[in-house]
C-alpha cells in the first residue's frame, strides 16, 4: 500500500542523486554538519565552562587562551557560542517537533475528513492566522514562569499552522487515489488509512518544509532571548549573546558579531539545505524554474 517497492525505492534513490548534484544544498548540510557538531563536541572539550569568571580578565580581545576573547564577566566567548548553540538548536528542533505533531495531525485530518469537519477546522485556523503570534508568545512567557521547557511548547504552538495547511493540501490531493480506495474496500478504519497510508506518501513535503521551519524558530528564538525573554542567565542562546554584545558593540564589536556570524550562517545553510530538498524531491519544480 505505502509503495515500499523496487519503485519507491528508486525514486528515493534518484532523490539522494539530485540533492548531492546540488553544490549549494550539499554545502549547506555539511556546514550545519559542522555547526551542530561543533556545538555539541565543543563545549566538552574546552577548558572553560560556560559560566566560568575571570574578573581580572574582562572584555578581552582574542589570544591563545582564548580564541574569542571573554565577555564582560571574563567567560570565555567560544565556549559560550558553543553552549548557546546548543540551546538554539534544542529550542529550534523541540518546537519544530511540537509543530510538526500538531500541524501534521490537524491538516492530515482536516483534508482526510473533508466537508464540514474540514471547514470548521480550516476557519479555527484562519481566525489563529490573524493573531499577533508573537505577542501571544510574549504573553505565553511573561505569565507563566519563564523556563526553556515553556519556550518550547510555546514557540511550537504557534508556528504548526502553516504546516496544517500544507499537509492538507497534499492529503486532498492523495484522498481520492486508486491504494486509498482498496484501503476503504479493505475496511480499513480511517484513522489506519490515514497515518500508515496516507501520510506516508507527504512525508517529502513535510521534511521540506521541517528545514525550512527550523530557521524560523531560530530566529524567533533569538528575538524572545533579545528581548529578555528567553534563555535566563547564566544560561545564553545565540540571541541573548547577541542581545549581551550589542551593549558593548563600540568597544568589543566581535561580542555582537560572533554569535551574529554562527546564527546567519546555520540559517544560510537550513535554507540552501532546504531548498535542496524541495528541488530532489520535485524535480517537476526545478526543471519549471529552468
Amino acid at each position: 500500500m505505502k509503495g515500499r517497492g523496487p519503485e519507491s525505492f528508486s525514486l528515493r534513490r534518484d532523490a539522494w542523486n539530485r540533492l548531492i548534484r546540488n553544490r549549494m544544498a550539499v554545502a549547506g548540510l555539511l556546514l550545519l554538519l559542522l555547526m551542530a557538531g561543533a556545538c555539541v563536541i565543543g563545549p566538552w572539550i574546552s577548558p572553560y565552562t560556560y559560566y566560568e569568571q575571570d574578573l581580572f580578565n574582562t572584555n578581552a580581545p582574542p589570544d591563545r587562551a582564548h580564541w574569542l576573547g571573554t565577555d564582560e564577566l571574563g567567560r570565555d566567548l567560544l565556549t559560550r557560542i558553543l553552549v548557546g548553540g546548543r540551546i538554539s538548536f534544542a529550542v529550534a528542533l523541540a518546537a519544530t517537533l511540537v509543530s510538526l505533531v500538531i500541524g501534521v495531525t490537524y491538516g492530515g485530518i482536516s483534508g482526510y475528513v473533508g466537508g464540514k469537519t474540514d471547514a470548521v477546522m480550516m476557519r479555527i485556523v484562519d481566525v489563529l492566522y490573524a493573531l499577533p503570534f508573537t505577542l501571544f508568545v510574549i504573553l505565553l512567557i511573561t505569565l507563566f514562569e519563564r523556563n526553556i521547557l515553556l519556550l518550547f511548547v510555546a514557540i511550537g504552538a504557534v508556528e504548526w499552522l502553516t504546516m496544517a495547511r500544507i499537509v492538507r493540501g497534499q492529503v486532498m490531493g492523495l484522498r481520492r487515489q486508486e491504494f486509498i480506495e482498496a484501503c476503504q474496500v479493505l475496511g480499513y478504519s480511517q484513522a489506519r488509512t490515514l497515518f500508515k497510508h496516507v501520510l506516508p506518501n507527504v512525508l517529502g513535503t513535510i521534511l521540506v518544509y521541517v528545514t525550512l521551519t527550523i530557521p524560523g524558530v531560530m530566529l524567533l528564538e533569538a528575538f524572545l532571548s533579545f528581548l529578555g525573554l528567553g534563555v535566563q542567565p547564566p544560561m545564553s542562546s545565540w540571541g541573548s549573546l547577541i542581545k549581551e554584545g550589542v551593549a558593548l558593540m563600540e568597544d568589543a564589536p566581535g561580542q555582537m558579531l560572533a554569535p551574529s556570524i554562527a546564527l546567519s550562517l546555520t540559517l544560510f545553510a537550513l535554507n540552501f539545505l532546504g531548498d535542496g530538498l524541495r528541488d530532489a524531491l520535485d524535480p517537476r519544480r526545478s526543471e519549471g524554474a529552468k
